[in-house]
C-alpha cells in the first residue's frame, strides 16, 4: 500500500443516526469534540448524522419523515394559514351543504 495517502487523523470515529439512534463504526478524519463509549469499552470520536441507511426510505422500504429542523411543523403552519384564506371548492360546498340544512 501506498505510503502518506490517508491524512494524519485519519481514525476510527462512531457514526450515530440520530433519528433512530443507531451508531456504527467506521473511519474517518472528520473533525468532532463529542465523543462516546463504544460496545468495546473504548472511547471513540462521536459523529453524528440526520440520515443513514437505518432511516432512509429507499434502504428501509418504508416511508418515513425525519424533521430534525421543525421544517415540517413550519411548513404545515404556513399552508394552514393559506388554506383558511383559500378554501377549496369542496370545502365551499360542504359549509353550504350544512347552512341548508334544517334543524332538528
Amino acid at each position: 500500500m501506498k505510503k502518506d495517502t490517508h491524512p494524519s487523523n485519519y481514525r476510527k470515529v462512531i457514526f450515530k443516526d440520530i433519528s433512530n439512534d443507531v451508531s456504527f463504526m467506521s473511519q474517518s478524519c472528520a473533525d468532532t469534540k463529542e465523543t462516546v463509549m463504544w460496545e468495546d469499552g473504548n472511547e471513540y470520536p462521536l459523529i453524528k448524522l440526520e440520515i443513514t441507511a437505518a432511516s432512509h426510505p429507499f434502504f428501509t422500504g418504508k416511508m418515513q419523515f425525519v424533521d430534525t429542523a421543525g421544517r415540517i411543523d413550519k411548513f404545515n403552519k404556513k399552508f394552514a394559514k393559506f388554506a383558511e384564506a383559500n378554501p377549496t371548492k369542496q370545502e365551499e360546498e360542504a359549509k353550504k351543504n350544512e347552512a341548508e340544512k334544517p334543524a332538528e
